[in-house]
């Protein structure tokens, strides 16, 4: 099954995604703020922090803490189209906020 389609709620055929807020200190010092955004059906915060670590990792930033100090749900909100091919591709999107370059 394509991995959108079993996350779809059947009447409305919109996905809900959880926005998980984090905050990482850079090998720098300076703090990199993104958001985590996956199907709101994965509840287990060890595969989100797995999306996040594997972020910081494509950011040269491998090996910085991230925990439930420096990631929180924040909020369930509607899939937007600019992120479904990455969560289609690899089960999540990265919003860049902030230090993130």
């Amino acid at each position: 099954m394509h991995f959108l389609q079993s996350h779809f709620t059947p009447q409305s055929k919109t996905m809900e995604v959880a926005v998980w807020d984090t905050y990482v200190t850079k090998k720098d010092g300076n703090i990199m703020h993104f958001d985590i955004i996956a199907p709101s059906s994965i509840k287990d915060t060890t595969v989100i922090y797995e999306y996040g670590k594997a972020y910081l990792k494509s950011k040269g930033e491998e090996g910085q803490p991230l925990t439930s100090k420096e990631c929180r749900f924040c909020h369930v909100r509607s899939l937007q189209t600019q992120w479904e091919a990455d969560i289609q591709r690899q089960g999540y999107f990265i919003l860049e906020i902030e230090n993130c370059s």
